[in-house]
């Protein structure tokens, strides 16, 4: 028995090597897993009071935009394999964004409230599309629970360990830690998606530029990843090997978008 479980394992480890790491989980487990995620956050509104998408239409035409424009680049891998969503977070005080596995992605107003132009925000949101179509967090997973772990919850026998770590993942506040190269990558991808639309390829590094001046709370999805002004370095210089094309900003079209978002008076914003 202990060589057939060896065995299995090293198949198992063997398959899940490739240009990505190690990671034990399938496409499907991918897609299943955020769709769980995306559940327990659903279900916590308060502290995760997402916009009604009825109410806030307008809101969600403007990101769902932004969203397929990047979803149209052909150095995705999984554009149309995963069931891409994405949720605005009604909170002005938060700068943040972050996806779950499977294309589930989430924005807070604060952070759309906080940038300049749509280029900006698109490059933002290439990042986050980059870490799920690159698969970092479940590469995460299975770096973080270790192979005996990941192997139970892959193979059925650990529901419960599954159902914690989404406790931690929608209800904790905390997302995974990417590691440099995961970040550095996504930065990389986020200009090479933007480059095949008609943004502005390097506004993402516009976006970094703009949080030097930001005097206040390190945003938490920037709080442990690479130092800005190395960033910017990369994302230009990935930007002038694809050729340096100069896209749109679309300032005025983003200021449409933040004023469909409900405002400091709006008192009625409904979430569900």
């Amino acid at each position: 028995m202990k060589r057939f479980l060896l065995a299995l394992a090293s198949l198992v480890l063997l398959s899940s090597c490739s240009d990505e790491g190690i990671n034990f989980f399938t496409l499907e487990q991918d897609i299943q897993f955020g769709a769980q995620l995306d559940s327990a956050i659903m279900a916590n509104p308060a502290e995760y009071p997402i916009l009604d998408r009825y109410q806030y239409s307008e809101a969600y035409t403007h990101i769902e935009r932004v969203m397929y424009a990047i979803l149209s680049s052909d150095d995705l891998r999984y554009s149309k394999t995963f069931p891409w969503q994405v949720k605005i977070i009604h909170n002005d005080d938060i700068l943040n964004a972050f996806a779950a596995p499977g294309g589930y992605l989430y924005f807070y107003t604060g952070l759309i409230k906080f940038l300049d132009n749509e280029a900006q925000f698109a490059g933002v949101m290439a990042h986050e599309i980059a870490h799920v179509d690159r698969r970092h967090s479940t590469q995460m997973l299975t770096r973080q629970y270790g192979f005996s772990l990941l192997l139970s919850i892959v193979m059925g026998d650990n529901p419960s360990e599954l159902e914690q770590i989404l406790s931690e993942f929608a209800l904790g506040g905390t997302m995974l830690k990417y590691s440099r190269d995961n970040e550095y990558e996504a930065d990389k991808f986020a200009v090479t998606y933007l480059y095949d639309t008609d943004y502005h390829p390097r506004e993402l590094a516009g976006f970094f530029e703009k949080m030097l001046g930001y005097t206040q709370k390190i945003p938490e999805f920037l709080s442990t990843h690479p130092s800005d002004e190395n960033r910017i370095d990369n994302i230009d210089d990935v930007w002038k090997s694809l050729g340096g094309k100069v896209g749109e900003t679309y300032t005025d079209r983003y200021q449409s978008f933040k004023n469909s978002l409900p405002q400091n008076s709006d008192v009625n914003a409904k979430s569900h």
